[in-house]
């Protein structure tokens, strides 16, 4: 599709204009399910390793996108995309790929670690590419809101990677709450057993040999410079606080799209949390604020909405922690899928459900209410949360839904990442206090600012090393 609206305009006049001759469909050519080169997405990854693999693949299996760009820091993570595609070209810097590809390219599927998300989409959104960013859509708030605007200015078709946001659950859950089943919502419930990763942790002292596949210096990219260490790379950086955003990043994006999206959530107001400590032996206390703690309980209030009759609460929990069983719910019966859940707690009743939304249920469990249907389903579900995208950015800025644009999953993330700056408000240690654990920080959303405890807005945009800024006026 690179430049394919210019050139199907162009080949449609210059047909019409010339008498006589009969203008016959491509895909009436092609036969049945076929897609015409020039209407295909020209779509290039950055990050084609792991999840961005998976992502590239289902693009392809839309039938309606053209892998034809790679790009990746590791050849090692590359390589399975690069035996896939073979006729795309491979490209190991991003800025590079754009410079030389921008006018080939349609879109850019971004799913790096969380410190890069918006070094590399922001670019392509400035190009005019459409975008598909991994979750959480940024590593700060201010990125977030960056992104959530820049999309709106350059008219591009966005979409995250949390993928439950197209599946039935949330659509089932909202024609059940509009039906008035469990009156107004007025408390939530998001819980994971992540993080399955290591977290409390002192930075390790000894420095490795870096991989000489990996391009380590464009891997740390917006993070500061630092010896590289084993086992930081592919997973473990979400972890840290210069790479990742920790259990709410990993998780949170999938399990508050519920709520959000049913509810119609947006910024926060104020948000409260604790953490679990460490200990580096049975007297001593450890401190490591360069990792997220390996559990926390985060306490956000959301203003009332056009579907809420006040504020609502919502409690995040990770690290295993899980709130009290609803009384409703059976002894013997599974709370969420066990290890991760969505409670909303209403004024005449509660929904239960897995992560995505899947399996939601009444409580008590044997209570069964039939409503009509009033949104439509996504074909395919996850797998439809891309080819759903895939079809937008071949419509065009504003002519197909999608169920995660930047003005959703926008607010979205940055609630998260509000919930992480409490988090790390109150694993801060400053002169041998812990100031911010009996805190609740108030937000000042127009500024993006905490107005009770100042130290906390370092997080909200960090200082980039020089030569990977990101550049964008608010």
């Amino acid at each position: 599709m690179s430049n394919s609206n210019s050139r199907r305009t162009f080949l449609k006049n210059t047909a019409i204009a010339a008498a006589g001759i009969s203008i016959v469909p491509r895909h009436v050519l092609g036969g049945t399910g076929f897609t015409a080169p020039s209407d295909k997405l020209v779509v290039a990854g950055i990050g084609v390793g792991g999840k961005g693999e998976s992502d590239i693949n289902e693009f392809y299996k839309s039938g309606k996108a053209d892998i034809a760009y790679l790009c990746d820091v590791d050849d090692r993570r590359a390589a399975n995309s690069v035996k896939r595609f073979p006729k795309a070209k491979y490209y190991k810097d991003f800025r590079t790929m754009l410079d030389k590809e921008h006018k080939h390219i349609d879109a850019v599927s971004v799913s790096g670690p969380d410190h890069n998300h918006a070094l590399h989409a922001l670019p392509a959104m400035q190009l005019g590419k459409h975008v598909y960013v991994q979750k959480p859509l940024a590593h700060d708030v201010w990125e977030a809101r960056v992104l959530t605007h820049a999309a709106k200015k350059y008219k591009v078709v966005t979409q995250m990677g949390n993928q439950g946001a197209s599946n039935d659950g949330p659509r089932l859950v909202k024609e059940w709450y509009e039906a008035g089943l469990i009156g107004d919502v007025h408390t939530v419930y998001c819980w994971t057993d992540r993080p399955v990763w290591p977290q409390g942790i002192a930075w390790p002292s000894q420095k490795a040999e870096i991989p000489k596949e990996l391009a380590w210096d464009l891997w740390l990219g917006t993070a500061p410079k630092k010896d590289f260490v084993d086992k930081l790379v592919p997973f473990n950086w979400r972890g840290w606080w210069d790479y990742g955003t920790g259990a709410l990043g990993d998780m949170g994006c999938h399990l508050l799209e519920v709520p959000f999206s049913v509810l119609g959530l947006t910024y926060v107001q104020d948000v409260q949390a604790s953490v679990g400590s460490v200990y580096v032996d049975e007297f001593k206390r450890g401190y490591f604020p360069e990792s997220a703690p390996p559990s926390s309980h985060a306490t956000m209030t959301f203003p009332k909405t056009a579907k809420t009759a006040g504020p609502v609460t919502l409690h995040w929990m990770d690290g295993g922690i899980q709130p009290a069983r609803p009384e409703e719910l059976g002894a013997n019966e599974i709370f969420g899928d066990g290890g991760n859940g969505i409670l909303m707690v209403g004024t005449k009743g509660k929904i239960l459900a897995d992560t995505y939304g899947d399996k939601a249920r009444l409580l008590p469990t044997s209570r069964t209410e039939q409503v009509a249907q009033k949104y439509a389903r996504v074909p395919g579900q996850s797998g439809g949360h891309y080819a759903q995208w895939v079809d937008a950015c071949i419509a065009g800025y504003g002519k197909k839904e999608v169920s995660a644009p930047f003005e959703i999953s926008g607010p979205l993330t940055e609630a998260l990442l509000m919930a992480n700056l409490a988090i790390r408000g109150a694993d801060l240690r400053i002169d041998g206090r812990y100031p911010g654990r009996n805190l609740k920080l108030l937000w000042d959303n127009d500024n993006m600012k905490v107005t009770n405890f100042d130290i906390v807005n370092q997080f909200v945009k960090r200082e980039y090393p020089q030569g990977w800024e990101v550049k964008y006026t608010l």
